[in-house]
């Protein structure tokens, strides 16, 4: 198992009903199809954790008996090359289920680190067991989430690793910008993971891409997206 330095785990803390029942994607999680009545008796299998940016959450090769839930914040998830150098094939944005590798005994395939401070629900895959045999839907959910994963994969792997960089940048935005045109703005040594490029190339695309108009920033680690620029852009036009 490679080990990223600076791990820092987080101290759980136990959820609780009304927490869970305001929580902005309750609906959209995993959990989400629960019956009230359901739920109650979940969440006190449900731990709550807070991490910061740069949090390990779990390791590639590491093997736990949990699945996560990101209520808030974004994660990235790694491969290493054979040089050391790190990969981003996946961000993770709220709602997302992940470490559903847990669920089949394997060990994590990715490791999963904070890029923007995260809120993440945790059970152990026995909870998840006991109610997958006695919830039918569930099943058909985690399905879903497996086929969710799978999607994300192709999709990381056709849009943002064929066509030349500002390409690939601007589809990264188009998928990452919220219903407000927001999008979060990663650092230049994340972006350069996620495109293939050195630090120095994503640093430039940013500046081009303020010159164009393409991106504003609003607030540190934060853009407003001109979706249609990005549109152009992302087709190969200039």
């Amino acid at each position: 198992m490679l080990e990223i330095p600076n791990r820092h785990e987080a101290t759980p803390t136990f959820g609780h009903g009304s927490r869970c029942e305001a929580c902005p994607v309750r609906q959209r999680s995993l959990f989400g199809i629960l019956p009230a009545d359901r739920l109650d008796g979940l969440l006190r299998q449900v731990e709550e954790a807070e991490y910061a940016v740069g949090d390990v959450i779990y390791s590639t090769g590491e093997r736990r008996s949990s699945v996560f839930t990101l209520r808030s914040g974004y994660i990235k998830l790694l491969r290493f090359l054979p040089d050391g150098q790190q990969r981003i094939v996946r961000l993770l944005k709220p709602s997302c289920t992940f470490g559903l590798e847990a669920l089949m005994g394997d060990s994590y395939g990715h490791s999963a680190v904070v890029l923007e401070r995260a809120a993440v629900c945790r059970i152990s895959t026995a909870a998840i067991d006991g109610l997958r045999r006695n919830t039918p839907a569930l099943h058909d959910q985690l399905m879903r989430r497996w086929q969710i994963a799978l999607e994300e994969a192709d999709a990381w792997l056709t849009e943002l690793s064929t066509g030349k960089a500002p390409q690939r940048f601007s589809r990264l935005l188009c998928r990452m910008v919220d219903a407000n045109g927001l999008a979060p703005l990663f650092s230049r040594e994340d972006l350069g993971a996620m495109l293939a490029v050195t630090p120095e190339h994503a640093s430039r695309m940013v500046v081009d891409f303020r010159r164009n108009g393409a991106i504003v920033d609003v607030s540190p680690g934060r853009c407003r997206c001109n979706v249609t620029i990005l549109a152009r852009l992302a087709a190969g036009g200039e």
